[in-house]
């Protein structure tokens, strides 16, 4: 199974002092040397992690595959075809959230122009959603052979069922007033909702990324799903880094992975 790199955080801590410091491309190249098969940024419309300079270094610069996520307006997605990444995910995204909330309107207006106009440019698409039957459907009616499901909602499960979460101000609301064991069946129904989505996909001849709040205590079982070909994990790998080294981080993750291949 591959694993995705989203060094997007290497650039809050940058902003935290206004500086080139931590560098984004020192952090690319760590990341790789700990066996990143991929590297993933964010371009953002409001600029929070990385800008178009930093894009463009990577990209000329990164020795594995690039892949941005974006959302679909139309000044984000003519800079996507300028800098012609691997590869283009396609995004939600809205300018109060913290993260990405959730997978992308597949009916959103402009959708189809900005898949039609990536395409144009010999950038391969992948599609963020939610892990339903019928954003499949939809992904293969939109001619994209390729999703990442979006695996938050097992991931907030687990973390309110095995952590103190709970106990703190970053408690899920949604999720604060289940017992152990709702929660226990929210978080099976989750991972079997991925999985068979994953299923699914694979048998409309979608291949199937995974990703969003996985981390080295979740990540198992959803390694473990032979139809997703990718993981693409951001945050807990810079946040372990600050503790370990950015090379340490990432081999740690991929010797998660390689177990369940």
């Amino acid at each position: 199974m591959n694993l995705g790199v989203n060094i997007d955080h290497i650039c809050v801590l940058r902003a935290a002092r206004a500086v080139n410091d931590p560098d984004i491309i020192a952090g690319m190249y760590e990341a790789i040397s700990g066996g990143a098969d991929q590297i993933t940024v964010h371009l953002r419309e409001d600029r929070r992690h990385i800008d178009e300079n930093d894009a463009l270094n990577i990209i000329k610069l990164c020795k594995v595959p690039v892949n941005i996520e974006c959302s679909i307006e139309p000044s984000i997605i003519d800079i996507i075809c300028n800098l012609r990444p691997q590869r283009a995910t396609i995004v939600p995204e809205r300018r109060a959230e913290l993260t990405t909330e959730g997978g992308l309107n597949l009916k959103a207006k402009g959708l189809k122009e900005a898949i039609k106009k990536l395409k144009e440019n010999e950038i391969e698409i992948s599609l963020f959603i939610d892990p339903l039957k019928d954003a499949i459907d939809a992904t293969k009616e939109l001619d994209c052979d390729i999703v990442e499901l979006h695996t938050g909602a097992y991931a907030n499960a687990f973390l309110m069922l095995n952590s103190n979460l709970s106990h703190t101000k970053y408690s899920i609301p949604s999720l604060a007033g289940l017992d152990k064991n709702a929660l226990k069946a929210k978080l099976l129904n989750e991972l079997a909702n991925i999985q068979n989505t994953a299923i699914y996909a694979n048998k409309h001849n979608i291949k199937v990324a995974a990703g969003h709040g996985l981390n080295y205590q979740n990540v198992c079982p959803v390694a473990k799903i032979p139809q997703i070909f990718e993981l693409n994990i951001g945050q807990s790998i810079i946040a372990r880094s600050v503790f370990t080294g950015l090379n340490l981080a990432v081999k740690e993750m991929k010797a998660l992975l390689r177990a369940h291949i």
